[in-house]
């Protein structure tokens, strides 16, 4: 049997799966007053109720450029609570020029505080790009290139994560997840001021599930493929060789360990981004690099 409470978590809940945030307070403004006068609920419900979806509803709306910004500070913070930094200031400000340079191409160019890289001092194979443009790449990782072109593409990569705005889109969709979870929670109820203030903060643990989301699981296999060609288009964009994404990944594969806690396990197989890159954007014979490009590269990186 459905009590009348449960008809007012129902009618709330479904009002919520509208995208727009003016569509969600309309709709649950116009389904608590016919509930309201049906006598489903009571006024003090139908107040509670509108309360608390115009509170989810701010919570919904995107975040601003200095908000990113900050919530990727908090998820920096997480990756730099397990991998340290590279403490060589040549490597540090050979990457970070290589980054600025594609960024300022890419789509997204200017952010609020600007692009930041960092090389940690990890064996591991991997690299994170935060909301807000933090992107870490691990000696690691490095090791895998033997070009510049080929480092330029895991930059141009991470950027396109940023751009694309990937990791705000998971944060997005917990929020939406914990504010339903409240919502389906207190709807037999009037929702009281503690109830509130969950819903108007839904999206505070959700940091964590980013930082885990980058650490432990990865993105989905459609967020890399999309980055990946980003990267693509960007490197030819900026001058470097595309195939370097290709060359990267094939030293990759003969390197990552199956089972691993890397690449191996946040990351489709190099083989199938291979397959997926080439199937976008056609192959990409390989290029000789310029001496003088490849002489800075080796003299910034080769010991790492």
């Amino acid at each position: 049997m459905i009590t009348n409470g449960w008809r007012a978590g129902l009618i709330l809940a479904a009002a919520l799966m509208l995208p727009a945030c003016a569509a969600v307070e309309t709709a649950t403004t116009v389904a608590t007053t016919v509930s309201e006068q049906a006598g489903v609920i009571s006024p003090g419900q139908g107040k509670a109720i509108r309360t608390g979806t115009a509170a989810v509803s701010r919570s919904l709306e995107d975040f601003t450029p200095e908000q990113e910004y900050y919530i990727g500070r908090a998820v920096a913070a997480a990756v730099l609570s397990k991998y340290p930094a590279y403490a060589n200031t040549a490597v540090n400000q050979y990457v970070n020029t290589l980054g600025q340079t594609l960024a300022a191409a890419s789509d997204k160019p200017e952010i609020f505080a600007g692009y930041h890289f960092l090389v940690l001092d990890s064996d591991d194979i991997n690299a994170f790009a935060t909301p807000g443009g933090h992107i870490f790449v691990t000696r690691g990782l490095i090791r895998c290139c033997r070009t510049e072109d080929a480092l330029a593409a895991i930059l141009a990569h991470e950027i396109g994560h940023v751009q694309l705005r990937h990791g705000m889109q998971s944060i997005e969709k917990a929020r939406i997840t914990e504010a339903l979870t409240v919502l389906a929670r207190e709807g037999a109820t009037t929702l009281g001021s503690r109830e509130v203030a969950q819903l108007t903060q839904t999206f505070s643990g959700a940091i964590s599930d980013i930082a885990r989301t980058l650490i432990e699981r990865g993105y989905s296999r459609a967020f890399e493929y999309q980055a990946d060609e980003a990267a693509a288009a960007l490197a030819r964009q900026v001058g470097y060789n595309p195939g370097g994404l290709i060359d990267m990944l094939t030293v990759m594969d003969g390197k990552l360990r199956p089972g691993g806690l890397d690449f191996a396990k946040t990351h489709p197989a190099p083989r199938d981004r291979i397959d997926e890159v080439r199937g976008r954007g056609g192959d990409f014979p390989p290029a000789a690099t310029p001496k003088e490009r490849q002489d800075r590269f080796l003299k910034a990186v080769g010991r790492i």
